[in-house]
């Protein structure tokens, strides 16, 4: 990992919603709304476990014990069947997985979006 500090989550999650999802995938309005309630949900459980404001989260911190534990949670407190898990895993791991191809500067975060993955 480069030296230099990745961007903040909020950057990082708007230019995934706007444009990715929006402008280069041209999802379905379904699919937004699928992905902002896994992350709505993801944020309150980050926000309870890491103590810390989602404003506040960095992308540091979003590491594979923390995107299980959610995972379980969802299982446990909401009963989620294995495809709604399935589903919330594919966009609460794609997510930090193609933000973590940047190179760390903002610039560049907003020039690897024009690119397709």
């Amino acid at each position: 990992m480069s030296s230099k500090a990745l961007p903040n989550f909020p950057f990082l999650l708007e230019a995934f919603f706007t444009k990715r999802l929006m402008q280069q995938r041209q999802v379905s309005g379904h699919t937004i709304s699928s992905y902002r309630d896994t992350f709505r949900m993801f944020l309150e459980f980050s926000r309870k476990r890491l103590k810390k404001a989602p404003s506040g989260l960095r992308f540091e911190e979003i590491d594979a014990p923390l995107i299980a534990a959610f995972l379980q949670d969802l299982e446990k407190t909401c009963g989620v069947s294995a495809r709604t898990r399935n589903l919330r895993l594919g966009s609460s791991v794609v997510f930090p997985l193609r933000c973590f191809r940047t190179s760390g500067s903002r610039e560049s975060d907003t020039a690897s979006f024009g690119h397709s993955w």
